[in-house]
């Protein structure tokens, strides 16, 4: 469901933590979302980095050049940006890619700050 940005994610956590309880249900959420996050990740690098790369290149390469000037606080930024809930995590997924964001920090980053939202998830569950 995160891959292809489907709604009703919330509804599987929610399930997962009934059937499975705390602890199970937390890690099989907190990985499965992980993995449906880097699968939308890898298709926005093929699909949508050319299609931005065409529509929009001069405004993709200042967002890269910015990206480029905080390389060494990345992580943390992704981090912030995963806990707190400005952010929809499918406009994260899909932008991370666009705009170079490696994938090691991509991929800790989502591990790392999906937890908090997840353990409440499944905890309602």
């Amino acid at each position: 469901m995160q891959t292809f940005m489907i709604p009703g994610t919330i509804f599987m956590s929610l399930l997962a933590g009934a059937l499975f309880g705390v602890i199970k249900g937390g890690i099989l959420v907190v990985f499965t979302a992980t993995a449906g996050a880097s699968s939308c990740y890898f298709l926005s690098k093929l699909i949508g980095r050319p299609l931005v790369c065409w529509l929009w290149p001069e405004r993709l390469r200042y967002f890269q050049s910015e990206i480029a000037k905080r390389k060494d606080k990345l992580l943390n930024y992704m981090l912030f940006l995963r806990i707190t809930p400005t952010l929809p995590n499918t406009f994260i997924n899909m932008a991370s890619p666009i705009v170079d964001i490696p994938f090691h920090i991509f991929f800790a980053a989502t591990l790392i700050g999906l937890i908090p939202a997840s353990y409440i998830t499944v905890k309602s569950g």
